[in-house]
């Protein structure tokens, strides 16, 4: 897949620069499904609507998308293969909501949308936050909120982690995002809101009006 791994949603003109390269044609143009899975865990059911209808500050389903629809991983299971796949396969672009990674990285796999990945190769991800980290091989003990999680590990469809937020007090501070890297022991980002990582056939880009940090393994 092409991945454009956000922080905050596309928050400035360079991460929407980045998106329409990817997409290779106008947002407009573009018809989108948006994951708000992983919100149902921290954010609870008004977060997963103010995802949906776009109504936060941060920018992802109010971009002026051809279409827009709502896949729900939670479902998927009881609506069969052949329904959902042809969903997913004609949609350009997914929109993942942040949350809980662990959740989200457990419905994906638990809905057959994870084993999909690998075939959807002209599909873009954008993820926000936990949808970007849900990605990585690991999150970090401090990101899981969700209490069946039985680690901290996620998909690893990258090999990066992924620290967001930077910069948010009082939590998400330099010295915070420098310990966390510690545990991760691995090659890993710290980005803040105005920054998104862009992923291309393995070909890593940061794309940032702001500021972020690479911890090299």
């Amino acid at each position: 897949m092409k991945l454009l791994l956000t922080s905050a949603g596309v928050q400035n003109p360079s991460i929407r620069d980045a998106l329409v390269d990817l997409l290779g044609k106008p947002i407009a143009d573009s018809s989108a499904l948006c994951i708000p899975t992983a919100a149902h865990v921290m954010g609870g059911p008004a977060s997963a609507w103010r995802f949906i209808t776009g109504q936060t500050p941060l920018p992802m389903c109010d971009l002026g998308w051809k279409s827009l629809g709502v896949l729900e991983l939670t479902a998927l299971p009881s609506i069969g293969e052949e329904r959902w796949v042809p969903w997913v396969r004609e949609a350009d672009v997914m929109l993942v909501a942040g949350g809980d990674a662990t959740y989200l990285c457990h419905w994906m796999r638990q809905s057959g949308l994870a084993d999909l990945l690998p075939s959807l190769r002209d599909t873009v991800w954008v993820g926000l936050s936990a949808g970007s980290m849900v990605l990585t091989p690991r999150i970090g003990a401090d990101f899981v909120e969700w209490q069946s999680a039985p680690d901290d590990r996620t998909l690893g469809v990258v090999d990066f982690s992924i620290f967001p937020h930077l910069g948010l007090e009082p939590d998400n501070t330099m010295a915070g995002a420098e310990k966390w890297a510690a545990e991760i022991a691995g090659p890993a980002y710290a980005i803040d809101d105005q920054t998104a990582i862009k992923v291309t056939d393995r070909t890593v880009e940061v794309v940032s009006e702001g500021h972020w940090r690479l911890f090299p393994s």
